[in-house]
């Protein structure tokens, strides 16, 4: 991005504005008809041995809270449905006889996607099962703020080009955020995601239990990683790109979730909770290649997907925040 005066006419805006609008105003990048899948692979399209792991959790949290007459699950930033989808698909027949499903989405409801799936804007209250939100909190607005000549924290002014200023000195409850969870020092540059909007959207969604398990998924960082200039950027077609807010792209920046945590709750890599899901990327063994040749190259197949999701340096880093409400830990 450059910095500068930009282009006549533009508005000067803090990014947690900018990002709001492009992303999901009329027009915004969230509300176009390719969806998310259009322009980025998240776990649930790498594999889905995701859904299924999915799955397994919400029937550990059903037999938690004692099999009850419904059991709701919720996806929360929906996409077009796919892992809600993918998760009736992959639950036993009786489990799934009373799972009551909500795909949590503000674009439209996509056509042929399961009937017995529901499409809300917001996600219902009193939920008894699983919220689940995968790659959701990425895709909050929140502020941006820098670090300038002399040592002072400023909010970062955008214009819809990706122009860059910086702006009025942070202060008030973003203030209090940073000093808390992402102190910057003193150096000129510094830049850091203000996460307060995250902080309270989770603990809104974990709200809206009453009893069961609320999940986080995302690309994440904690107070012993904070990147030091941020980690905001865009995705367009598969690629990352530059953030510019005029709803051409995604404009995404990693979770604080230790911030995000209520009491209770607990963080753990993806590939530890897949693992614990019994996603382990295993390789079948050889001798199945001569037994039966078919269901070799099938749990090959499995294998390397499981491998994908689990994988060191990618999808397997993303940080899973695991909050019980009323129940204990499944994991």
């Amino acid at each position: 991005m450059t910095r500068g005066e930009g282009h006549q006419g533009h508005e000067w805006r803090g990014w947690r504005a900018a990002a709001r609008e492009a992303l999901y105003g009329p027009g915004g990048f969230y509300r176009r008809a390719e969806g998310p899948a259009g322009h980025f692979r998240t776990s649930v399209h790498a594999s889905p041995l995701f859904a299924g792991a999915v799955a397994g959790l919400l029937c550990r949290v059903d037999e938690a809270l004692g099999r009850p007459a419904t059991l709701d699950f919720v996806d929360m930033a929906a996409g077009r449905g796919e892992l809600a989808g993918g998760v009736l698909a992959a639950l036993p027949a009786d489990v799934a006889a009373r799972t009551r499903a909500y795909a949590v989405e503000v674009a439209e409801r996509p056509e042929g996607l399961d009937h017995r799936i529901e499409w809300p804007a917001e996600p219902p209250q009193g939920v008894t099962g699983l919220l689940f939100a995968n790659e959701w909190l990425d895709n909050v607005p929140v502020e941006v703020a820098e670090v300038d000549a002399a040592g002072v924290a400023r909010r970062v002014l955008v214009r819809e080009d990706g122009t860059e200023r910086l702006g009025e000195p942070v202060d008030g409850e973003q203030a209090g955020w940073l000093a808390r969870w992402w102190p910057l020092s003193g150096e000129a540059g510094l830049r850091a995601e203000i996460g307060l909007p995250r902080d309270e959207a989770w603990a809104s969604a974990v709200a809206t239990l009453d009893r069961g398990l609320a999940v986080a998924v995302d690309y994440a960082h904690t107070a012993d990683t904070r990147p030091p200039f941020g980690t905001l950027t865009g995705f367009r077609e598969g690629r990352e790109t530059a953030a510019v807010p005029d709803g051409s792209c995604d404009i995404t920046a990693h979770v604080a979730l230790d911030a995000c945590a209520l009491p209770g709750g607990r963080l753990l890599p993806q590939r530890e909770a897949l693992r614990a899901l019994g996603v382990t990327g295993a390789r079948p063994p050889l001798t199945l290649a001569s037994t039966d040749p078919a269901a070799y190259v099938r749990a090959l197949a499995s294998a390397g997907e499981a491998a994908e999701l689990t994988a060191a340096g990618g999808l397997g880093d993303f940080g899973w925040l695991v909050q019980p409400v009323g129940i204990g830990d499944p994991f």
